[in-house]
């Protein structure tokens, strides 16, 4: 009898512990850095118009839009750049929220299959240090565009390390940006923006502009190589060495470049880069040492855009 009461006593203390883990990993909830909203055939410019009637029905507005690359790794790829009053709001919560305001949105076309795909909100909430998870963005947009499934990173990541994000030692954080320029004042900095942008200076040109209280505006960027040599910062160039799975991170662009007062800076592509595809190896195929150069030469061509000294 006391044998059998020991081993129950056993069993019983295994299902607690058990239980305890559970309720651990739970508690350690995880979260990826891309949201799938739809895949499946279809016409793509039909889908393209479908996916920016749905934003602007669940009250986003456009800011703008553009085709980063086409007709290489993927068939088509269309980015819908979108913001809202609580993206602007939470915005002006915390240092650098900017950069949040404006939402990333897109089609893309892989095969016979077409992708329509976001950035997950409550993931950049918390990798950019927001003061709010971005719960009623996360509703909208699942309203808007419908949420079959998260992607980007097996595992995810926890709000605990995102909150604290780098990708390895020496590294940058979410609070180590390029500092591109600085000028007399706000105005001075944006007018000098608008002038490179619309000139293309290092081949860097303006996707949209989104204009925040308290002398914050937010620049969503493309980047083309002017040259075979500047491929380094060339965004297809980039992505089609780090978007290889088969569901596309088309969502990362374009980059943001934010004027904060009369100073002028961008998230750091060793930070951006690695925390919307943390699974990059470091070597190897599609890994980041395919584009080690990258990181300076975006900084270079920012920082002629912005009006910079190198």
């Amino acid at each position: 009898m006391n044998m059998i009461k020991r081993v129950f006593n056993g069993l019983l203390g295994a299902g607690m512990l058990a239980l305890l883990c559970a309720g651990g990993v739970q508690a350690a909830e995880t979260f990826r850095p891309f949201v799938l909203a739809s895949k499946g055939p279809g016409d793509f410019d039909a889908r393209v118009e479908e996916t920016r009637a749905a934003l602007t029905a669940e009250g986003f507005k456009v800011l703008g839009e553009y085709t980063p690359y086409e007709d290489t790794f993927v068939e088509k790829a269309h980015v819908i750049v979108v913001t809202n009053d609580e993206l602007k709001k939470v915005a002006g919560m915390s240092q650098y929220g900017g950069f949040a305001a404006p939402w990333r949105v897109a089609v893309t076309k892989v095969g016979d299959e077409i992708q329509v795909s976001y950035a997950n909100p409550v993931y950049i909430a918390n990798a950019y240090r927001l003061k709010s998870d971005l719960s009623g963005v996360s509703e909208a947009l699942k309203r808007a565009l419908g949420e079959q499934d998260t992607f980007g990173s097996a595992k995810g990541l926890s709000a605990r390390k995102l909150r604290k994000y780098h990708y390895t030692f020496g590294m940058e954080y979410f609070d180590d940006p390029y500092k591109l320029a600085e000028h007399a004042s706000h105005a001075e900095a944006v007018a000098t923006l608008e002038k490179n942008l619309a000139n293309g200076v290092a081949g860097v040109t303006k996707v949209y502009r989104l204009d925040l209280p308290n002398d914050v505006t937010v620049f969503g960027v493309a980047r083309k190589g002017p040259t075979e040599e500047d491929k380094d910062m060339d965004e297809k160039y980039i992505m089609n060495v780090v978007d290889f799975e088969e569901l596309k991170g088309t969502a990362y662009l374009p980059y943001e470049i934010l004027v904060d007062g009369n100073k002028v800076v961008a998230l750091h592509m060793r930070f951006r880069m690695a925390v919307h595809y943390p699974d990059l190896k470091m070597m190897g195929a599609n890994s980041f040492m395919n584009i080690m150069p990258s990181p300076n030469a975006i900084q270079k061509a920012l920082t002629a855009a912005a009006g910079g000294s190198q």
